[in-house]
């Protein structure tokens, strides 16, 4: 019901334009938007099948492996086809639920995925620093623990987001949101009520969770680069290497999009708008495209159950 000129009480509907500045060519840009999310969703399940079927990588390392796997699927299914309507089909309406809920599960998402970075970290550290107590440390107990806290963690933390723009902000200045997902800040910015909650606990949320795990991440791996160093043999520095270049090259271009999609959200008004909404949108479907690319390349027992499982194909 429009109780005035400007504002719009409690919307049924928000409109998702996209990519502002660049609607006319949004088709084309779909076309590796959908190739990067095929890609991904096929990796990813490739790598949690030869996870599952494989018993010698039922280890620490790999189960965490798995369980990104997991998160990355989901992360995908929640924004990925809806997007891809936006560009190719015109099908720019969302239900305020739906977009609420959208959003709080790619934000969920996100901070399970920060959380089994730093798990996969910590369980580096213990293997290369602490190598004789690493299976007494990561039991099976430990991990399904640590699965359930970074998952309570990431769903508790992000609620309020949800609950705050549901209960708090009734009226909006205008309901198209510009951008090509349910974003919070997207959806806060809509609003003509004061905001101010809203920001300072998005802030918070993004502080707790990507501030904690990158501060840790990086303890460990300075930890795990002296333990390195003063290792006599070449070969094992060079072993011990290979086994973290993979989970650096994943924690490094999660973060580093991250962290430039928050701060263009609320620092970057100089930025154009098509840069910063192209960014976030391809920033959701990078980590998901590179990270089974990246094990898949970097670590050999995947590498050679992958080919084996390939070659039996051929084989028959």
């Amino acid at each position: 019901m429009s109780i005035s000129n400007i504002t719009v009480f409690m919307p049924s509907m928000f409109t998702l334009i996209g990519i502002p500045g660049l609607e006319s060519v949004q088709c084309w840009i779909g076309i590796p938007f959908c190739i990067m999310y095929l890609i991904a969703m096929i990796g990813n399940s490739l790598l949690l099948i030869i996870i599952t079927l494989e018993p010698s990588l039922h280890e620490p390392m790999y189960i965490f492996l798995g369980m990104l796997g997991v998160t990355d699927i989901a992360l995908l299914t929640s924004v990925v086809p809806k997007m891809l309507g936006v560009f190719w089909f015109h099908v720019p309406e969302i239900y305020f639920d739906s977009c609420l809920l959208q959003m709080w599960l790619i934000h969920t998402f996100q901070g399970i995925e920060s959380g089994i970075l730093l798990a996969m970290a910590l369980d580096r550290y213990v293997a290369i620093c602490y190598p004789l107590r690493h299976a007494a440390i990561f039991t099976p107990h430990l991990i399904s623990q640590i699965a359930s806290a970074v998952t309570l963690r990431a769903a508790i933390l992000v609620a309020p987001c949800l609950v705050l723009i549901k209960f708090r902000l009734q009226f909006y200045h205008k309901t198209v949101i510009s951008h090509s997902y349910c974003e919070h800040m997207a959806i806060v910015k809509l609003a003509a009520g004061n905001i101010r909650v809203n920001k300072i606990y998005g802030l918070f949320v993004a502080f707790n969770i990507a501030v904690f795990d990158l501060s840790f991440i990086t303890l460990s791996y300075v930890q795990i680069f002296i333990t390195v160093f003063r290792l006599p043999q070449k070969e094992a520095r060079l072993k011990a290497f290979n086994t973290c270049i993979a989970h650096i090259c994943v924690f490094l271009q999660f973060y580093f999009l991250a962290f430039f999609s928050f701060f263009a959200h609320r620092f970057g008004s100089h930025i154009p708008a098509f840069i910063h909404i192209l960014i976030s949108s391809i920033y959701l479907l990078i980590p998901p495209f590179l990270n089974p690319l990246v094990y898949g390349a970097k670590t050999k027992q995947i590498r050679m159950q992958m080919v084996k499982m390939f070659s039996s194909e051929n084989s028959r």
